[in-house]
């Protein structure tokens, strides 16, 4: 069977199952139009309905390049009707309307060759290709919001800092990289085995004490919202991360679903935690796997230092030396408060002169207009009730044989004093 590019007519010899077609064709058409269909058409409405929203697909691709074709068109519309094969189309009584908008649909895409337009399957890859764009943007900002709500309710201790900024995060005075940002100091409690022997995982905790519940910090906006926590661990050479395939389950239980990662992949004896909710992370486990010097050339059994870090709250100054609003405010200049405007505060000086001091969200101002202040008095409260501390650790890698020789001469000499 053939079709013709534009209005399709009946040959004046057409065949029976040519003249089933144009029938069909003239009640389908006649219900696209709106008129009244007689009612032994009517259950073929669905099929009509679905062909119809099938055939707006197709002249809405042709409608995409309608204004840049629109001459090259109108330059081919004396040219004869070009005819398109039809051989996939079956005209049978059950499937007219079927066959009659699939060969309509093939008549739509010659009219789209010959007009240089897209095909309509280059214009569905591109609406996919727009779509995927603006699912990955919606899940960009998605997550952006996840991390805004999740960031606004704490106020967070980030180890990230030390790691992009210090390749040694301990210098040689012996003071651990975070205090520079957090100048605060709260102790931390250690606890480690005395000895250990070589290939064994054991566990060191770290404790980081603090009225999580009670005591709120400013974020960076200045809302109130609990601490967070984060803590350090400096190994010596050998001594590592327990591996997650040979910890026990009691030890998987008390890390508390904990994460510690390595410091960078050249340290990978330097471990790092957080930042992660104080309240529920008041007492970190870390577990540890012991070198063995049978093993390792460079490894000898002996005492060893362990070097412990832990932090809650934010810090008073960022990395790149400008200050935080967790700080309390000083007045820099003498003289009398003059207005307070919201977060500024304006001193008369001597000289009549007006300073103006910016201060930052977070903390209580504390003076009022008329009171006289001196350089360095304080101009607001301190908002600050987290810190830094840490701590110093010895463990002795033990040598059984060095265990089982101090036994037996200690049973010798037992023997000898019979």
């Amino acid at each position: 069977m053939i079709a013709f590019v534009g209005n399709p007519a009946v040959p004046a010899e057409a065949g029976p199952s040519q003249l089933v077609a144009a029938g069909a064709d003239a009640r389908i058409a006649q219900s696209l139009r709106g008129a009244g269909a007689p009612a032994h058409s009517a259950p073929a409405w669905g099929v009509s309905a679905a062909g119809g929203a099938l055939a707006a697909v197709g002249v809405g691709a042709v409608a995409l390049r309608g204004v840049a074709g629109r001459a090259k068109r109108q330059a081919g519309a004396g040219q004869k009707s070009r005819l398109v094969s039809l051989s996939s189309s079956v005209v049978t009584t059950s499937g007219l309307a079927e066959g009659y908008m699939r060969d309509r649909l093939v008549a739509c895409r010659a009219q789209l060759g010959e007009a240089e337009a897209p095909l309509p399957e280059d214009v569905d890859r591109q609406i996919e290709e727009l779509e995927a764009v603006a699912k990955r943007m919606i899940g960009g900002a998605a997550a952006g919001m996840v991390f805004a709500t999740s960031a606004a309710g704490s106020a967070v201790a980030y180890p990230i800092f030390a790691q992009q900024n210090y390749k040694e995060p301990r210098d040689p005075t012996g003071k651990i990289a975070c205090a520079n940002c957090h100048l605060a100091g709260k102790e931390i409690d250690v606890r480690l085995p005395q000895e250990v022997l070589p290939d064994t995982i054991f566990k060191a905790t770290v404790e980081i004490p603090a009225k999580y519940k009670k005591r709120m910090q400013p974020t960076a906006d200045g809302t109130k919202a609990q601490m967070n926590a984060g803590a350090i661990a400096i190994m010596p050479q050998g001594w590592k991360l327990a591996p997650k395939d040979r910890l026990p389950k009691a030890l998987k239980k008390e890390m508390k679903g904990l994460a510690w990662a390595p410091y960078s992949k050249e340290k990978p004896n330097i471990v790092v935690a957080g930042p992660v909710p104080g309240e529920r992370y008041e007492t970190m486990t870390l577990p540890i796997l012991s070198p063995d010097p049978n093993t390792s050339k460079d490894i000898d059994f002996g005492k060893e230092l362990f070097y412990f870090g832990g932090n809650r709250g934010r810090g008073q100054v960022y990395p790149e030396g400008n200050q935080s609003n967790n700080n309390q405010f000083f007045a820099k200049e003498t003289g009398t408060i003059s207005a307070v405007d919201g977060l500024k505060v304006s001193i008369k000086k001597e000289d009549g002169s007006i300073f103006e001091q910016e201060l930052l969200p977070g903390a209580d101002i504390v003076v009022q207009v008329g009171e006289e202040v001196k350089k360095d008095d304080p101009l607001t409260t301190n908002p600050n009730v987290g810190g830094f501390g840490q701590a110093e650790k010895e463990v002795v890698l033990q040598d059984m044989n060095r265990v089982y020789a101090y036994c037996a001469i200690s049973f010798s000499i037992f023997l000898s004093q019979l």
